[in-house]
């Protein structure tokens, strides 16, 4: 037990100070990030974090879902039913698509460890099926196929290795939500009557498996767009009973709205978008909030195009990345301002607990943050 009063560190206090200190020297480096090409580059200890290209072999495939597990292991999903698999920090990638699944379009993926992952392919009617598997894709189960026709899935979402939901475009008015209590074995759907109505037009953007995002064992938050406005919906149950929330990213059209999502906790979230076409601008393509999304604010500077995906670099309550086909922007103060840091194309972006932050987009691109 320390003394009353006394100001002699303990050695929970000197490590969490040395924690503090590495955050602070991260931070520090991340906003001395400049624009860099987005290529491979030797080690150097003294450059500022960047991000190296890893070659997957799959220059074809356009990759919209991803999964970091760590700075090792990571998960991608695209187009063409493929589904690739790294162990050794983008070294070599091991194709490990479910047979027979050359005509669906991967979008998100979601994985517990580098045998055990999730996979979902988007699209109208039986195009929309979820695949397990166990064994590091070696063999994949289908564990749902889509058999209404009104439905579109795009995302999907774990609390923990068991409890997860999937979500669909509107059906009669509403949204759909599948619910898993065996990790991605079974699912069911949920009842609609906790879930507000939808607005004409509104869907979700099957644009980077952020669309649908969870946090601790039963928050989760759904993006919309394509409608009036662009909206965030909110469950504290795991999805059973739902609040919306309009946003200030730009709605009013089909092509725009909130693509992704990112909270490090139950209360300090981030989303970005804006509108996908290349020859449109996306002007407050970024806001935040601090109470679980019961309110949006606006970016102070937001990023100059439409981004995609977002996410929180790992070991920081400020710092995220957020991507999309013209860049990527980094924040450093919980989403007041971003900045490019970087004019590769990316579609997504996730990071894994430890210090593992992962990108993938067309043409088989795949990067891995290094510091």
């Amino acid at each position: 037990m320390r003394r009353s009063g006394s100001t002699r560190p303990t050695g929970r206090t000197r490590r969490t100070r040395r924690r503090v200190t590495a955050v602070a020297v991260c931070a520090a480096a991340l906003a001395a990030w400049r624009a860099v090409p987005a290529q491979a580059h030797g080690p150097d200890p003294q450059a500022p974090p960047h991000w190296s290209l890893k070659d997957t072999g799959a220059p074809d495939v356009r990759f919209r879902g991803l999964a970091a597990v760590s700075r090792d292991t990571a998960w991608l999903a695209g187009t063409r039913g493929t589904v690739l698999r790294t162990t050794d920090g983008g070294g070599s990638w091991r194709n490990v698509s479910p047979p027979g699944a050359a005509e669906l379009q991967f979008r998100d993926i979601e994985a517990f460890d580098a045998r055990r992952a999730v996979v979902l392919a988007i699209g109208e009617g039986e195009a929309s099926r979820v695949y397990r598997t166990d064994d590091g894709g070696a063999t994949w189960t289908e564990s749902f196929r889509n058999t209404d026709a009104r439905a579109f899935f795009d995302c999907l979402t774990f609390f923990d290795a068991r409890h997860g939901l999937a979500m669909s475009d509107p059906v009669d008015g509403r949204f759909r939500i599948l619910s898993t209590r065996d990790g991605g074995r079974s699912w069911t759907v949920l009842p609609d009557t906790g879930m507000p109505p939808a607005l004409e037009g509104e869907a979700g953007f099957a644009a980077s498996g952020q669309c649908l995002v969870s946090a601790g064992p039963k928050d989760v938050w759904l993006a919309t767009g394509g409608a009036a406005r662009a909206r965030v919906l909110h469950s504290a149950d795991r999805g059973r009973t739902w609040t919306v929330t309009g946003t200030s990213v730009p709605g009013g059209d089909p092509a725009r709205g909130v693509f992704a999502l990112a909270f490090r906790d139950r209360v300090h979230g981030l989303a970005v978008g804006g509108d996908f076409r290349p020859d449109r601008t996306s002007p407050d393509a970024a806001a935040r909030t601090s109470d679980g999304g019961r309110t949006w604010r606006p970016a102070g500077t937001s990023p100059p195009a439409y981004r995609s995906g977002v996410a929180w670099l790992p070991h920081s309550r400020t710092a995220a990345l957020a991507v999309g086909p013209t860049g990527t922007s980094l924040t450093t103060d919980a989403g007041r301002t971003w900045r490019t840091v970087d004019t590769g194309s990316y579609d997504t972006v996730d990071c894994a607990s430890g210090h593992g932050c992962w990108a993938a987009g067309e043409r088989g691109r795949a990067a891995r943050l290094e510091h």
